[in-house]
């Protein structure tokens, strides 16, 4: 039995998940597992070994192997609320730093277009349990309420209008100095809807249980306040 819950945050892309979970975990002191970082790190791991995005068999392969080397690193950072970084091949190496390659536009497709293949979903699944199982974290995804943890003790669906969410990603994008406009960040916000809602293995959905977090009149501040206190209505939060 967990002596602290599991924080199940799933929603569609550019919803906030990643702030709010960092923010949660903070505020509760709890251990942050970004899942979709784990995907945009196989997603650019794929594209450097030239494995498409559309071979899940491959893809699921360079995931094992990725897993079973331990070629993966998930640290907590104060500033981005996860750093992630990726071993070379073979024994030796330094690890690389790869937080910021994996927040582009062109990774959040790529992990859209990885995590749709079931194949690759199994691999880094267990990972994603073996990282939450004990409880005392915030998880957040696109089906981590679904699949990954049905039993979480506390479930949120956050989500916002379309045109919010791509205000907000777009805003990000500028602070960044990536050149991509409002409509097309849109654009891709849809696209990205479409593809997570509609495919065949865990698609995209509100968990049963899960709290609907609607932010799109909400400021940061409000979210987290609201979802800080349900958490901390659940025994041993």
């Amino acid at each position: 039995m967990r002596t602290r819950p599991i924080v199940a945050i799933d929603g569609p892309a550019g919803a906030g998940k990643s702030t709010v979970a960092r923010r949660l975990a903070d505020a509760l002191a709890y251990v942050l597992v970004d899942t979709g970082a784990m995907y945009r790190a196989v997603a650019l791991a794929a594209q450097r070994a030239g494995v498409a995005w559309s071979d899940g068999p491959r893809l699921a392969d360079l995931a094992r192997g990725l897993v079973e080397r331990h070629a993966l690193s998930f640290e907590r950072d104060p500033g981005l609320g996860i750093r992630v970084k990726l071993a070379p091949d073979g024994p030796h190496g330094t690890l690389e730093d790869i937080s910021e390659a994996i927040r582009t536009p062109d990774m959040a497709q790529g992990a859209s277009t990885v995590s749709a293949h079931p194949e690759v979903r199994t691999v880094l699944l267990e990972l994603q349990r073996m990282a939450g199982r004990s409880g005392g974290v915030v998880l957040e995804g696109r089906d981590i309420g679904t699949v990954v943890f049905p039993d979480a003790e506390v479930k949120f669906f956050l989500t916002a209008s379309a045109e919010v969410r791509a205000s907000r990603r777009h805003a990000e994008l500028v602070a960044k100095g990536q050149g991509a406009t409002l409509e097309e960040t849109l654009a891709d916000v849809k696209r990205r809807d479409a593809q997570d809602e509609g495919r065949a293995v865990a698609p995209l959905k509100r968990a049963d249980g899960a709290m609907l977090v609607d932010s799109t009149d909400l400021s940061f501040e409000e979210t987290v306040a609201r979802m800080l206190a349900e958490v901390k209505r659940v025994p041993g939060a």
